[in-house]
């Protein structure tokens, strides 16, 4: 008897897979683009596979044998034996940014696309489950131009005259996360997680003044920068089934990342830009750089018909990261830029009319809505931003009684809509679209891979 061409074919694809998506996570491809992540680490993604990311995020305690949950290893000891659970999902993403300057308006648009997740869970010994995933967790990407007026009376530039300054940046941060989950009572879950952290950003600027009178030229003065990061951090996580029968389940979660210190390796380097490109400053250094301690609670209600949701998150930013840098804005002012705590709160719902309706194929699907709200992890001058996004998607079974799936699900957001106003600071609103691929394989479709065979 040999191995089914199901499970080659699926085990390919998902070897194909990590490969593909760490090769686009090592080169440093744009996930984001806002002037927002010119510091730091840049934005971080939303975690969790397409199902939960069309709830709002929600899944610290979402525990389904038919999902793969990223956010909770706990979760992991829900794998069925005789099972194997693979995700994975790619997402475009449309970013419209919006400014006023003088009572005008400025507006700029970009286009990224890249895959988002991938992931597998399955069954290694009775109520103990093995998770893996790959995912973004932070990314940068920006262009973006300030013009410095003129001023006769400076000391140091009144010789010179105005200076234009280009900025621009890309990379990520990526997150591979090992987990073991084990139910050692029943109704109830622990898992613990191994997370490590690579990526590289690259930034530049180039700073091109020009002479107050005459033909007379200056050499332009060229930054470039970049962080590399390679570590390793851990994860714990807690289920419990307050109720848990065929007909219903409440369960509650929750997750604490230990976070620290990313040392990452940053590269300086500016030049003139003469004939030969004269360096005039170079040194390398271990800058420090902590991820926060996380800490994130949920619920979640499912019956054959409804699932909701509701979870918490809170990373402390501001309490590990001292200030980041000082920048100028368009009305002429600068702000000190410093990271901040965060508190998000995800709710989410998913309806399915009729999982087993043999006669109406959409009554099987699956149709989910969240609503996610929270702030950005950094202040300008002391103004924080905050942060929203509206998800809908849905889920398509890819066979009647079967756990497969293939979903869709669009995301809408905004940032920096409270104080963008008041402050000369860009209003950042995006639109992502993302399909997403869930494979089960076990009893529910014949597929028994875990079998020892009788006959050869």
């Amino acid at each position: 008897m040999q191995v089914k061409k199901t499970f080659r074919s699926l085990f390919g694809a998902a070897v194909l897979s990590c490969l593909a998506a760490g090769a686009v996570a090592q080169t440093s491809s744009i996930n984001a683009f806002s002037p927002y992540t010119m510091y730091g680490i840049g934005e971080l993604s939303t975690p969790g596979t397409l199902s939960m990311r069309s709830m709002g995020g929600v899944g610290v305690a979402v525990r389904n044998p038919g999902v793969a949950n990223m956010l909770n290893p706990a979760a992991f000891s829900a794998a069925p034996r005789k099972t194997f659970l693979f995700s994975f999902g790619i997402e475009g993403q449309n970013y419209y940014n919006s400014q006023s300057v003088d009572n005008t308006s400025k507006k700029s648009a970009y286009n990224t696309f890249n895959f988002h997740d991938i992931a597998f869970q399955i069954p290694i010994a009775k109520k103990v489950g093995l998770g893996f995933s790959l995912a973004p967790y932070s990314s940068v990407g920006y262009r973006t131009q300030y013009y410095r007026e003129y001023r006769p009376n400076d000391p140091v530039w009144g010789n010179i005259g105005p200076m234009q300054y280009t900025y621009q940046g890309e990379g990520d941060l990526s997150e591979v996360k090992l987990g073991v989950g084990w139910e050692p009572f029943k109704n109830f879950s622990v898992g613990i997680a191994a997370q490590y952290y690579w990526g590289r950003i690259d930034r530049t600027y180039v700073a091109v003044p020009a002479a107050v009178v005459g033909d007379g030229n200056f050499n332009s003065i060229v930054g470039t920068g970049s962080y590399s990061i390679s570590q390793f951090k851990g994860q714990v996580g807690l289920q419990w089934n307050a109720i848990f029968s065929p007909r219903r389940a409440l369960t509650f979660g929750t997750t604490f990342d230990f976070g620290g210190d990313l040392r990452p390796r940053s590269e300086e380097r500016i030049y003139t830009s003469d004939s030969s490109s004269t360096p005039v400053k170079g040194d390398t250094t271990n800058l420090k750089l902590v991820l926060p301690r996380q800490l994130a609670v949920g619920a979640y209600y499912q019956t054959s018909r409804w699932a909701v949701g509701l979870d918490y998150v809170y990373q402390n930013w501001g309490g590990r990261n001292k200030g980041i840098a000082r920048t100028a804005v368009a009305n002429g002012g600068s702000f000190d830029i410093a990271y901040t705590d965060t508190h998000t709160v995800k709710f989410g719902v998913e309806f399915t009319p009729s999982r087993y309706d043999a006669r109406n194929f959409f009554k099987r699907w699956s149709y989910r809505a969240g609503l996610r709200y929270g702030n950005y992890n950094q202040t300008f001058g002391g103004h924080g931003l905050d942060q929203y996004a509206v998800t809908l998607g849905f889920g398509i079974p890819v066979r009647f009684f079967g756990t497969s799936a293939i979903d869709v699900g669009v995301e809408y957001g905004s940032r920096g809509f409270n104080v963008s106003r008041q402050t000369g600071l860009i209003r950042q609103r995006y639109f992502k679209f993302a399909v997403g691929f869930s494979l089960f394989a076990g009893s529910e479709n014949g597929e028994y891979w875990f079998v020892r065979p009788k006959y050869d």
